[in-house]
């Protein structure tokens, strides 16, 4: 048997072993309380986002080669950063392939950020990152019509989308975000919404926050899915890597 036919199976094989599965369970809830995420920066920005769900993140991007990403919420911009240094990367490769067969590739790679608040001083460290010249932010609600604008604006002059959506919680944000942005993804892309798990937590775990079992982004994914089959969720991505936030939330683009 093959390496890829041993991960391949390993993989089927998660999605039924039970210890497995509880001891993630498990490991999700202590961790999220102990707030683990927030542990780990990528180029010298906090990314806020755990090590499991940002590898399988990176096997898609490589497997998809976007031009554009576009992610809503920045907070300290270590997702941005993450994202354009994978894109850079992918420049690279294609700069050394363009050498070697004389091509030219048009269209440089970025990630749009949109967040409601930017803060300043995040702002300023994210400019002045060596990544920079790979982003591009929005300030202002992902909803709002003048932002819808200026993405759709900005995303016709891109052949491959990847979307990711990290902003508001709510069921009803998310929704209006995934009828927004889910149809800019393109063929065999990705719609990844974060936070899916926060359906599967006792709601003590966000008492301050406006979601919460019932109202929350795997409520909204749910709910889109059932009004839309150009999307289906990858299982094997949560199989593979069993602990992430974004369980169900890995939607590719079928049609």
């Amino acid at each position: 048997m093959s390496f890829d036919n041993e991960v391949t199976a390993r993989i089927n094989d998660n999605s039924n072993n039970e210890k497995l599965i509880l001891s993630s369970q498990s490991f999700m809830q202590e961790s999220i309380r102990a707030k683990y995420s927030y542990n780990f920066s990528w180029f010298g920005r906090p990314i806020i986002q755990y090590p499991q769900d940002m590898v399988a993140l990176q096997e898609i991007i490589w497997e998809v080669k976007p031009d554009l990403i576009i992610e809503t919420g920045i907070a300290h911009g270590g997702s941005l950063i993450f994202s354009a240094s994978l894109l850079s990367q992918l420049d690279l490769f294609d700069f050394m392939e363009e050498q070697n067969n004389s091509r030219t590739k048009v269209t440089k790679r970025k990630v749009l950020g949109i967040d409601i608040d930017i803060r300043a001083h995040n702002k300023a460290m994210i400019l002045k990152h060596p990544l920079s010249p790979w982003i591009e932010m929005l300030e202002g609600s992902s909803t709002d019509k003048s932002i819808v604008s200026k993405v759709r604006d900005i995303a016709q002059n891109y052949n491959t989308i990847l979307v990711i959506l990290d902003s508001n919680h709510t069921h009803q944000h998310v929704l209006d975000e995934l009828f927004t942005y889910a149809p800019l993804v393109t063929k065999d892309s990705y719609c990844i919404i974060f936070d899916t798990i926060i359906e599967d937590l006792p709601n003590d775990m966000y008492p301050d926050r406006d979601w919460s079992i019932g109202n929350n982004p795997k409520t909204a994914v749910r709910k889109y899915l059932e009004l839309n089959d150009n999307f289906k969720i990858d299982k094997n991505i949560f199989n593979k890597i069993q602990v992430s936030v974004a369980h169900d939330g890995y939607l590719r683009r079928i049609k």
